[in-house]
């Protein structure tokens, strides 16, 4: 009964529309002519309006969760970023600046690539001292200089030899019949200045044969034995250098300390090793005094300074070339065996990837990098074995290693097809078999690659 009531009205209100329409005639025209304006429509400021929709993420569903969960990586921090997209895939404390080990070298190499390039050497001069019939041995900050004969391999290729030194300066010296037989040699030192040995290391390093005291005049990085990488270190490596170059010249019966006279006659001169060399030599077995020397000739080339203190700004300046952010870093030595030095894994993986893509002279610390299962610290016995050989050849990285931590930084070329870069520090109460826990987990992100999952 509603229902028909109300179809009623509207017929009878639908019929008196039109009939009053048709009554009016013009007038009912006039009315249809005048038209409503539109409202222009208007943004309310305050309302927020909705971000465009992002692409979705990739799924990704390879996880090393029981890898990183090893109870041997004591204090675990890790990242893993996709060296072609800059993508990080993983991420354990990545930006929390900690102690690198020996690590560190990447940073030290990378600097001196950059500040020195890769042929610079450095110089060991002989020059006319002051007093008649003496001359001073001046130290240039050449590790790798050697006392073995001339021809002898060290465990620095290429290194120059105290002989060759020696029989330029008695060539020279002969050659003017007014000098008297030499019966003094001085020693310079000078080119380094401040402790030899950084506060914060400790002394069994030198102990047992990893780390040399600093001096810009040493003979084999100071070892007892020069064909041994490990090799007893003594206190006073510019002594041992003296009494070398003394035997070789004979006839000196004064050694001492001492500087150079300004303008005075050079007598001889060697060089050493070119800089891609010596990177070469810390990078592969981790060599700690070349680590060293090269940090101390970037502070100088710098204009930082000549001494420990003098590092951190020196490296800092070398690596600002590379343009990775470098806020945060500590930098307390060239080798890394201060527990001070501070860097977050996430700047190793930016770094590496400049370091992949050999930009300016880093093709050099690409080509120095151990590889796992094949070359120097990474060839080890203990190095990527049993199940971890799948990885041999896939892993460029470098190994660090001190009392509280183990660390491991590259680049792995994965099983499928990707380029990771990585760091990854276990630092803390360790152990050795931190090592064998470490290469697991870099086995890990080589078998996932780029679908390495976060969880």
């Amino acid at each position: 009964m509603i229902a028909g009531g109300v179809v009623a009205f509207g017929l009878i209100g639908a019929g008196a529309v039109a009939a009053g329409v048709a009554s009016s005639g013009g007038a009912a025209a006039s009315v249809a002519a005048v038209t409503t304006p539109t409202p222009t429509p208007t943004v309310d400021p305050a309302r927020p309006v909705p971000a465009a929709v992002g692409a979705a993420a990739r799924l990704r569903t390879c996880s090393v969760a029981d890898r990183a969960a090893d109870g041997r990586l004591a204090n675990f921090q890790a990242q893993v970023m996709n060296a072609a997209t800059g993508e990080v895939l993983y991420d354990r404390g990545g930006t929390t600046a900690s102690r690198t080990a020996s690590v560190m070298k990447v940073l030290t190499s990378a600097a001196a690539l950059s500040v020195l390039g890769p042929d610079y050497r450095t110089a060991t001069t002989v020059v006319k001292g002051a007093e008649p019939g003496s001359v001073v041995l001046v130290g240039g900050g050449d590790a790798t200089l050697s006392r073995t004969p001339g021809g002898t391999e060290t465990v620095y290729p290429g290194a120059a030899h105290l002989d060759d030194l020696a029989a330029q300066v008695e060539a020279a010296w002969s050659a003017d019949p007014s000098n008297p037989p030499l019966t003094k040699l001085i020693l310079d030192a000078s080119y380094f200045s401040g402790d030899e040995w950084e506060p914060s290391w400790n002394l069994k390093e030198r102990e047992d044969g990893y780390m040399s005291n600093i001096a810009a005049l040493m003979v084999d990085g100071d070892r007892d034995n020069p064909g041994s990488n490990t090799s007893w270190r003594s206190g006073d490596p510019v002594a041992r250098a003296g009494d070398a170059f003394a035997s070789e010249l004979g006839g000196i019966s004064v050694i001492e300390r001492g500087t150079a006279p300004a303008g005075a006659q050079q007598l001889g001169q060697v060089q050493s090793p070119t800089v891609a060399q010596l990177v070469d030599k810390a990078l592969v077995v981790s060599d700690n005094t070349v680590a060293e020397m090269l940090a101390r000739l970037v502070a100088i080339e710098t204009g930082a300074g000549n001494s420990f203190g003098a590092i951190n700004a020196g490296v800092l300046q070398g690596l600002a070339a590379y343009g990775v952010d470098t806020t945060g870093i500590t930098i307390v030595d060239g080798s890394g065996l201060s527990d001070n030095n501070a860097v977050p894994p996430a700047y190793l993986t930016r770094l590496f990837v400049k370091i992949n893509a050999r930009e300016g002279n880093l093709g050099v610390l690409m080509d120095g990098l151990p590889v796992s299962g094949q070359r120097g610290s990474l060839g080890y016995d203990d190095r990527f074995s049993g199940d971890n050989s799948v990885a041999d050849g896939a892993v460029s990285a470098k190994t660090g290693w001190i009392d509280t931590g183990y660390t491991l930084s590259g680049v792995v070329r994965a099983q499928d097809g990707a380029t990771l870069t990585f760091a990854i520090y276990a630092l803390g109460d360790v152990t050795d078999e931190a090592k064998q826990a470490i290469d697991t987990l870099t086995t890990g992100f080589y078998l996932c690659g780029d679908n390495l999952s976060n969880q």
